[in-house]
């Protein structure tokens, strides 16, 4: 069974570290095919221009022909055909110079069936009616063969070459009857040349261009591929030990990968606090408990070996199991608080708390409970519209605990003076009270976990040590500070600075929190 696995995996591994070659070969296929299709366009229009220059000079050699071969009444013959022809061209035929002095003197070049049938390219047969060659110039004479209509032009394949044959009917101008055939050959040496370099170099082009597009391939596709390698040997590396500090290494670019990168990173950073969070808490929690749970069992077992027959005794151990078991409650309770306070950005992200209505409350409420003390609130320097992004219970629960930790630790002077502010950029919230103070050496201390300034007291005052430091992970959550300026046996003044939320922002967030809350709306409901 694990060879089997085994066996899988590897395979698993195998196709995946075939996509480079995937990548290349699609991305080298799809450029080749393209420049194929367009050495094939190029290819084809070069071929036709070239071919219909090739069946214009033809058609003119032809044309010259028709017309000087129309003027004949009769059936073309040698007799009447060679006579037709000019001076210059029967030189031609026998083999003297096409120009003599006296042509020169009289323009000889106006004659264009000269330049016609002196081009080396260009072979002439001219047939009468019986199919019998009456003029024909060059070696190698065109083949008649019967064909449809006054004219006919046909390309052929001969020796690895291409021909243009062109035939056309000869018509008499005088009684416009038919009187012959004319036949041209047109060996297109420069058309067959032009285009068997042409396909030679495009040959070779191509492959140097699809050697060149694999190579070009490869290196994009590697620069692709090998980040992404990177990132799943770090996964590999999370997966099999998720206390792992490996992460991927900064890559040095500005694209979506490098984004892809630090996404990643931050994720594990976060899979990892979330892990230590876990492990904290069991801890803390292991820790905390041991104490109450040990004074409730110590009492339990008194009762069952002899104190249950004592009133005094079983009333005693009742008392002190139950205080035990409250305060058991009391730090599940915290530790729960703390543990969401660590996770604020994934169950309220798009809050939004007005901070007057939110302190007065709050100051309001505690001044109910604690008739014997003066809770005091000067809000002059923040307006009514203040807002910030924290959920309103949180804001609520940072003051209840800031005010109960100063009722706590008050002496003589029962006061606390609760005051708010706004600068440009953020909120400012402070608490102070005039009591017991805090040393220097323990101001950097008080908010950490289950941290007691004097242990013995804080258990007397039914603290457990966690209330100021939900109050920070509260606070940190919300990208806001919190800081302490204590005097011992003066009193203590704790700093909250939240940053202050434009309007623009706050209308965004409303409005993502509103579509959120109408997508979350069960179905059966109006949304």
């Amino acid at each position: 069974m694990k060879m089997m696995i085994k066996n899988k995996r590897e395979t698993e591994e195998t196709k995946h570290s075939s996509l480079v070659i995937r990548w290349v070969s699609i991305v080298a296929l799809t450029i080749t095919v393209s420049f194929v299709i367009f050495s094939v366009v190029v290819y084809q229009i070069v071929s036709r221009q070239s071919l219909n220059q090739q069946a214009e000079t033809s058609n003119n050699v032809v044309v010259t022909l028709d017309r000087t071969l129309s003027s004949i009444p009769d059936e073309l013959e040698i007799s009447n055909v060679i006579p037709s022809l000019s001076p210059s061209t029967r030189r031609i035929l026998k083999g003297s110079p096409a120009i003599n002095e006296k042509d020169l003197r009289n323009n000889a070049f106006s004659d264009n069936l000269i330049s016609s049938i002196s081009n080396p390219d260009i072979n002439v047969a001219v047939y009468n009616k019986h199919n019998e060659v009456v003029f024909a110039n060059g070696t190698t004479t065109p083949k008649f063969r019967t064909f449809e209509g006054s004219q006919k032009v046909m390309k052929v394949k001969r020796n690895h070459r291409t021909i243009l044959l062109t035939y056309q009917k000869v018509y008499s101008s005088v009684n416009n009857k038919l009187t012959g055939y004319v036949v041209v050959a047109n060996e297109m040496t420069y058309y067959n040349h032009l285009m068997s370099n042409l396909l030679h170099w495009m040959l070779v082009i191509s492959i140097i261009a699809i050697i060149v597009f694999v190579a070009t391939s490869y290196i994009l596709v590697i620069n692709v591929v090998k980040p992404i390698k990177d990132m799943s040997k770090v996964a590999k590396e999370v997966n099999a030990d998720p206390n792992s500090e490996a992460r991927i290494k900064k890559l040095n670019r500005d694209d979506e990968l490098a984004e892809l990168a630090t996404s990643i990173n931050l994720m594990l950073d976060r899979m990892q606090s979330y892990i230590e969070q876990q492990k904290q808490f069991v801890g803390d929690v292991s820790h905390e408990l041991r104490t109450p749970v040990a004074v409730i069992e110590g009492h339990l077992n008194m009762l069952e070996r002899w104190g249950k027959d004592d009133p005094q005794i079983l009333d005693e151990s009742i008392k002190a199991s139950l205080q035990e078991a409250d305060r058991m409650k009391h730090l599940i309770q915290e530790m729960l608080d703390l543990t969401r306070a660590e996770q604020i950005d994934v169950q309220y992200p798009y809050e939004i708390t007005n901070v007057n209505e939110t302190v007065r409350r709050v100051v309001s409420d505690l001044a109910m409970v604690h008739p014997d003390f003066n809770i005091q609130l000067d809000e002059d320097d923040l307006p009514d519209d203040t807002e910030i992004q924290i959920y309103h219970g949180h804001l609520e629960q940072l003051l209840v605990i800031l005010i109960d930790n100063g009722i706590k630790y008050s002496t003589d002077r029962k006061q606390i003076n609760v005051s708010a502010g706004v600068t440009k950029k953020e909120v400012s919230i402070i608490v102070q009270d005039f009591g017991e103070g805090i040393a220097s050496e323990d101001q950097k201390k008080i908010f950490n976990r289950f941290y007691r300034v004097d242990k013995a007291r804080t258990r007397e005052k039914g603290g457990n040590g966690l209330g100021l430091s939900i109050a920070q992970k509260l606070v940190d959550s919300y990208k806001g500070s919190i800081s302490v300026e204590s005097v011992v046996g003066q009193g203590s003044q704790f700093k909250m600075r939240f940053p202050l939320l434009s309007k623009k922002k706050a209308a965004k967030l409303r409005k993502i929190e509103a579509e959120k809350h109408k997508n979350d709306l069960p179905d059966g409901i109006l949304k």
